[in-house]
């Protein structure tokens, strides 16, 4: 026995606390209508944990608690115990139920107490041995054992008919139920469930990959600028060390080479100093004791005057030659006639005028008169030209003629003086140059002194020149190190001396590298980048840790998925199997209840609408098409009564319908017998041979299952090895009295 006893407490019509045992198969509750008795059906229902109320014959949770009387007060809460008998057990030898081995209920205890407490303020309390669960854990432990709150083991007496008055798709459902199929079912339901929050997951995971993806796609970008500009930074520590080291090398060394250049001319230079300044005075004494040559330089400013002075002179003399000799020239043409250009023009102009007016004409009087006004005007201009014309004597000629004698005169004047100044030059020339023999040696030697000064001059001043440079190439040195230094910290003054240099054109090219390379790490912008470098690898991370989230799960929906295939491959296999059980049994009840007929369920397919499909549509108020329905599979029930020719569930009287229903029912639960079975009042429409029938039926299951029967049939009481009786007091609960028929038995005896 796997069910040992039920407990209740406030629960309906039980004010205070009841409790049956189960010890023997088959157990009878009887009594009157209204004692209550059916609620004890309703109490197994409750602690399985069923939620409908319509299942319990009750509207609200306050409706399952005992709500007092006037002689009992209500209960503050409803309490339901049903223990069991959870010891593991070798299975019957011959028994339908050899492959059962084990423990009933997968948990480690020889006896499971599920209990179920509801209060009041409609808050449940579901227990495991005392400790809280949830009624999810209640409903998972009790499945694995194949029992549910509204499964087929509770079968009501208005639940008799369901199974042969539901739709065909429902009773499949029951069937389903009936043969075990639920846990496959809810593992497959929790599957989808799964199955969806894993796509919605790998939606999520998908969409986090996208929104972060442009940013990873930006800070990879800036993680490239900062590696690139800490490989250009690793450039600038090496050029850095290159330059500064050589520089610093050649600045050293330079200024060590110009100091021993400089060194000896310096010294050269203040004793060619000293020999320049001794020559010097040596021509200075020369030129104090020479004064003749003072006389010269005045003769020759003198005779210098006396020529410009003639040659000034003999410029005045030409042009006044030119004049009188023009002047000479007009005086031969004067006895020639002259006639002024404007006379001429007027007169030709009133020729051309008075000949134009015969321009054109054929009269020869008007020609003859313009002919002779012509005669008249010739006549008169020569006349006007000749008249009156004087020679007038030119007087200019003579004054240029004394002016050039007045020049003739000076000019000679000059002449002489100046033939008597060169005639004194030459004589003091000849003087001075016998002086200055002497002192030729000296401005030799100052010569030679002057130009070996100014070339070590010269080369002094290169030497300055190199020493200022190599001063700006120190400062610029300092500069560099200050920078290199900022730009590129410690490590690129860390560089080793050097004992020889590339060219110089090597090092400016080193220099205008360096310069290009600043260049290009100011654009790059400053810092070291590690902020950039640490969200990198954060979101680096972060997305790794998404794309191995999403691998896995992708993997797990192709797992669930696999794992729904296999469940439903399963559900479709037991199916198949469990019905093919069902038939078998379902024709041998239906022959013995009704001493032959035939009876099968059939797997038929009918077309229905999705109920989510149905509430969408009323949500909307719209109406659905035939398109909108589906076809899902059903089970349909074919019967054939004996010597009647009654065929078809529609045809059946009601007793023959209740026969059937319980012939299906009691074969449903010998396919998968489960650990108990209630029956209430479920023989209520039988009559004395049909009650006979059902007896050995209740029998033959409770080899099987133990058997509790809600029942008012004298003939199921029979059966029974305890029996309870429900009675209601004058408080108005329900009570219950008990009589072992075998324990009684045996006393008799």
């Amino acid at each position: 026995m796997y069910l040992k006893s039920l407990e209740l407490s406030g629960f309906k019509s039980f004010a205070k606390k009841a409790r049956l045992e189960f010890k023997t198969p088959i157990t009878a509750i009887v009594g009157p209508n209204g004692s209550g008795k059916s609620n004890i059906a309703e109490a197994f229902r409750f602690v399985l944990g069923e939620q409908r109320m319509t299942q319990m014959r009750g509207k609200r949770t306050e409706d399952l608690i005992w709500n007092g009387s006037q002689k009992v007060p209500k209960s503050g809460r409803a309490d339901v115990k049903l223990t069991f008998d959870n010891l593991p057990r070798p299975p019957t030898p011959g028994s339908e139920q050899a492959e059962r081995r084990g423990r009933l209920l997968d948990v480690d205890f020889d006896e499971v107490v599920v209990e179920r407490v509801i209060h009041r303020d409609s808050s449940t309390d579901y227990l495991l041995n005392g400790s809280t669960v949830r009624l999810r854990d209640i409903v998972e432990l009790l499945a694995g054992a194949h029992i549910g709150a509204s499964g087929h083991h509770i079968i009501s007496q208005g639940e008799t008919d369901r199974i042969l008055s539901v739709n065909m798709r429902e009773r499949k459902e029951m069937i389903e139920d009936a043969l075990g199929l639920k846990i496959y079912q809810y593992k497959k339901e929790e599957s989808l469930h799964k199955l969806e929050q894993t796509e919605q997951n790998i939606k999520e995971v998908e969409s986090l990959r996208r929104e972060i993806k442009p940013h990873l796609a930006f800070l990879k970008r800036q993680v490239e600028k900062v590696e690139k500009t800490r490989e250009m930074r690793t450039e600038l520590v090496r050029l850095y060390r290159l330059y500064l080291a050589e520089e610093e090398w050649y600045i050293t060394n330079e200024r060590k080479r110009l100091t021993n250049d400089r060194s000896p001319r310096a010294g050269e230079l203040e004793r060619l100093s000293r020999e320049l300044a001794e020559a010097k005075e040596t021509l200075a004494e020369l030129e104090r004791a020479g004064e003749k040559k003072s006389d010269i330089l005045a003769l020759e400013a003198e005779l210098s005057r006396v020529r410009d002075e003639k040659d000034t002179h003999m410029r005045e003399v030409g042009r006044l030659e030119g004049e009188i000799a023009a002047h000479e020239r007009v005086r031969e043409r004067e006895d020639e006639e002259r006639v002024r250009i404007a006379e001429v023009k007027a007169f030709a102009k009133d020729v051309s005028a008075e000949l134009q007016k015969g321009s054109g004409t054929d009269d020869s009087g008007a020609l003859q008169a313009i002919i002779k006004t012509v005669q008249e005007m010739f006549g008169s201009f020569l006349s006007r030209i000749t008249e009156g014309q004087t020679v007038k004597e030119d007087t200019t000629l003579d004054t240029l003629r004394d002016d050039k004698q007045k020049l003739d005169d000076t000019l000679h004047s000059l002449e002489k003086r100046e033939k008597e100044l060169s005639e004194k030059y030459n004589m003091l020339k000849r003087a001075v140059e016998a002086d200055m023999d002497s002192g030729r040696d000296a401005e030799r030697r100052v010569f030679a002194v002057s130009t070996r000064e100014q070339e070590v001059r010269t080369e002094l001043q290169k030497i300055d020149a190199e020493l200022r440079t190599l001063e700006r190439f120190e400062k610029e040195l300092a500069e560099e190190k200050r920078e290199a230094d900022v730009l590129a910290g410690k490590e690129a003054l860390a560089y080793k001396p050097v004992h020889a240099v590339a060219p110089r054109t090597e090092q400016e090219k080193r220099r205008k590298e360096l310069e290009k390379l600043k260049i290009r790490l100011e654009d790059a912008g400053g810092g070291s980048g590690e902020e950039i470098m640490k969200e990198y690898e954060e979101v680096a991370d972060r997305d790794v840790f998404l794309e191995r989230e999403l691998a896995d799960l992708v993997k797990s929906a192709e797992s669930l998925k696999q794992l729904i295939a296999g469940l439903e491959e399963t559900l479709r296999t037991e199916f198949e199997n469990g019905l093919s059980k069902i038939n078998e049994g379902f024709q041998e009840l239906f022959a013995i209840m009704f001493g032959g007929g035939i009876a099968s369920l059939k797997v038929v397919q009918e077309r229905t609408r999705r109920r989510s499909d149905i509430e969408a549509a009323l949500m909307l108020d719209e109406e659905l098409s035939d398109e909108d329905e589906v076809l899902e599979d059903g089970v349909e029930v074919v019967v054939s009564l004996p010597r009647k020719r009654v065929k078809g569930l529609q045809m059946l009287s009601g007793g023959e319908r209740a026969l059937t229903s319980i012939a299906l029912l009691f074969a449903m639960s010998q396919v998968n017998p489960p650990p108990f079975l209630i029956l209430d009042e479920t023989d209520a429409a039988l009559d004395e041979a049909n009650s006979r029938r059902y007896g050995d039926m209740v029998e033959r299951l409770a080899k099987e299952s133990q058997i509790i029967l809600i029942t008012h049939n004298r003939e199921t009481m029979s059966r029974a090895g305890v029996l309870y009786g429900v009675t209601m007091g004058a408080d108005g609960a329900s009570q219950l009295l008990s009589v072992d028929f075998e324990e009684a038995v045996r006393v008799a005896k």
